[in-house]
Parts: structure tokens; sequence; C-alpha cells
């Protein structure tokens, strides 16, 4: 009996415990905490620089940024100097650029201007300079100059007429005055010519140009000297000078030799055009002291020549207005007179024409290395 009441009552005991568990409360889920989302890190955005405005050069020819001309002093240097500046102005009106004139030491620092300043400078430079600029760094020719109809000219030996010299082989031993060993004219055409006849010559002295050579000779400096030669002209009907004529002026005519109303040297119906005319002003009785001895074959004259990166849009607008100056009346008292360069005509020239000159610099080891040597 009381076993059975003590089941019963595990029985209620147990139903009891079922029904207050079903109705207890709902266990409640612990909720995840929510994961973070990994974020890229964003690189900065660069924000555009702004670009420094580029400041373009001035115009080659401008005020700000003129051509620069060289002129070498190869004859009158006093005289160059003076007009340098004028013929520069010339240059100016004729072709409406600007340009800057100066006058170097020498043909080597010409053709070292040139070449540092390879945009912007034109040079007037003979033909042995030309080929060594040309070799050199790259220069250009423009123009060759014309004189009295000629595209080429020479090299005369000169000495003092009563020197007892008659011919180049009596050059043997004597001593040599010429302006600048890369003067075509003065020193290279006529150091070839010895050369090849055999002739040993003896002190050489550089005078500086072609008017202080002929100086040199006139006051027995030197026992002979080597300069330019243009071919004379005449006024009366003789026919014209040509090569192989006799190239001094005639013995009966040498006492005449004078200036003209307008200062232009003549003798009688002669008028010489050789480097004697640079000193008559200081010495006019060259013609009756020193005498031509012998001359050169032919040599190409000298030209305007280009830095090697001359802009081609300006070139021939520069070539243009030099011929203009040139054969304008105002040439011949500066850049066309006897004591500047002496142009009377200018044209356009090729490189090839100096090639007979390149041999001859071979031939005699003349470089940019051995000029001022």
């Amino acid at each position: 009996m009381k076993t059975r009441k003590l089941f019963a009552f595990l029985a209620l005991l147990t139903i009891a415990s079922l029904v207050l568990v079903a109705c207890g409360p709902k266990a409640t889920p612990v909720a995840e905490e929510p994961m973070e989302e990994e974020t890229m890190e964003e690189e900065p955005v660069e924000e555009p620089m702004e670009e420094e405005p580029v400041e373009e050069e001035p115009a080659i020819g401008s005020e700000e940024h003129p051509i620069k001309v060289l002129f070498v002093p190869s004859v009158d240097v006093d005289f160059i100097i003076t007009n340098a500046d004028i013929v520069a102005q010339a240059f100016s009106d004729a072709t409406g650029l600007v340009f800057e004139a100066s006058v170097p030491t020498s043909y080597a620092a010409t053709i070292e201007e040139m070449c540092a300043s390879p945009t912007d400078t034109i040079a007037f430079i003979p033909g042995v300079a030309y080929a060594l600029a040309s070799d050199y760094c790259g220069v250009e020719p423009g123009l060759a100059a014309a004189r009295n109809g000629w595209t080429h000219y020479f090299s005369a030996y000169i000495v003092q007429r009563d020197s007892g010299i008659e011919t180049l082989e009596d050059l043997e031993g004597k001593n040599w005055g010429f302006g600048s060993a890369t003067s075509t004219s003065g020193y290279l055409y006529p150091k070839a010519l010895l050369e090849d006849l055999g002739i040993t010559i003896g002190e050489q002295a550089e005078t500086g140009g072609h008017s202080n050579t002929v100086l040199a000779v006139y006051n027995g400096e030197v026992d002979f000297g080597t300069v330019y030669f243009s071919p004379p002209q005449f006024t009366d009907d003789s026919p014209e000078w040509k090569e192989g004529d006799s190239a001094d002026v005639p013995d009966e005519l040498i006492s005449e030799c004078g200036p003209d109303a307008e200062g232009n040297w003549y003798c009688g119906y002669f008028k010489p055009n050789d480097a004697r005319n640079t000193i008559v002003e200081q010495a006019p009785d060259v013609y009756e002291k020193v005498k031509l001895l012998a001359l050169t074959p032919p040599i190409p004259n000298d030209t305007m020549s280009f830095s090697p990166e001359f802009p081609d849009d300006i070139k021939q607008m520069v070539m243009d207005g030099v011929i203009e100056y040139v054969r304008s009346d105002a040439c011949a008292e500066t850049f066309c007179a006897e004591q500047f360069y002496e142009w009377t005509d200018a044209g356009p020239i090729t490189d090839e024409v100096f090639d007979g000159i390149r041999v001859l610099m071979a031939a005699q080891g003349i470089t940019m290395e051995t000029i001022d040597e």
C-alpha cells in the first residue's frame, strides 16, 4: 500500500516538473556580434599639378635675340671696327632683322665663336677659314663675294722695287711676312706654290692682316709679303685683264698714281685692286716703292657663312638683304670700301667649291689644332 502511494507521488512529481519546463521561458539564443567589414584603404588621389607656362625663346633676329655678325680682321682692322655697327644696321634695314656686329681677334676666334653660337651667327670668312669651320662644326656657306665681275681672286707676292728680287726663285732664304696662317691668299696658296717650286724661305712673321703685310714690306721689316690680289680695271679701251697678263702697274704709269675726285686711286688709265690700296693714305708712294712679283693660281672668293644650326627660313632673308646692300651706293662707303672687304656683288656658293682648298690644307697639315701654333 505504501509502495503504491509512493509510486503515485513520484509520477505526479514528474508530470509537474514536465509542465513547469514546458511553461517556462524559452531560451534566448545568443546573438553573434556582427563582424566588421574589412575596408580597402584608398590611395590618396594626386591633384593634377599645374603646368608652369613654357617661356618661348625670343625669335632669332629680334631685339631680344639679335643675329651675331662677325667680321674677320683681314684688311684695315681699325676701319672694319669703326664701320662694323654701321654695316650691321644696314643689314637690319635691308632685312627687317636685328644684327649685332663684332670683330674677333683672329680667324680662329671667329670659327670658335660660330661653333659656340650654332643657331644665330653669320660670319664673313675666306676660303681656308670656311673649310676649317665646315669640317670643325658644320658651318655652311651662303654667299661668295664678287669683285668687278670676278668670282675668284689671287695671292700676290710683293717686294720692294729696289730689292733686286725678280723671280720667285730669288725668295730662297728670304724672310716672309703674311697676315695669318689661316689666310687663304696670305698664307695657304703662296706657301703651297713655294713648296712646289722647292723654295726654302727664311724666318716667317705673322703681321695681323693684309694692310700690315704691305706696310712690313714697305718699311723693309720683311723681304717679301703675300697679300690678296684682285684683277685691275682700265678706264680706256684696253681689253679686260685676264690671267697671264702683267699684274702690276705699268712702269710708265707709276708717276701718275693718285686719287681721283672721289678718293679712288688710279695710275693713269690703270686702277690697281690689290692690297697696296689699303695703305695709300699713309703711304701715297706705295706703288712706287712696292711691286707685285708674281701671282698664285686663282682662289675662290671669300664667303658669308652660317653657323651650323642657323634657321633655314631666315637664311634666304639674310642673303637677299646682304645682296641688296652690296649693290647699293651706301655700301661703297663701308663694307664695299677698299679698307673693308671691297665686295661689288655677291651670289650663292656651295661647299664643293672649297674641296681644292681642303686638299692644300691636308697637305700642309692645317687644322683647328695647328692654326694658332
